[in-house]
């Protein structure tokens, strides 16, 4: 599976309650399209775009985007986190 967990925090969490962004950490072999089919696959929603970015830590990162307002908190519900 290309995604590892959540990314929880402050900043994550601002994205969330105004742009409809959720970030996770996932693997460093992880390609945008593999994120995108995985969090298609598992939480049904509709990824509008991904951004991808190794992290200072050497941990890739990707802030994904949704089409569906509200779908990035309801994943994270659905997780357990929010």
């Amino acid at each position: 599976m290309a995604l590892a967990h959540p990314l929880v925090t402050e900043k994550a969490m601002v994205l969330l309650e105004n742009t409809n962004q959720i970030s996770f950490i996932v693997r460093k072999d992880a390609t945008k399209a593999s994120i995108k089919a995985a969090l298609e696959m598992d939480f049904e929603k509709e990824v509008a775009s991904i951004n991808t970015m190794m992290t200072t830590k050497g941990t890739k990162k990707a802030i994904i985007t949704f089409k569906e307002k509200n779908a990035a908190e309801e994943i994270l519900s659905q997780l357990g986190i929010v």
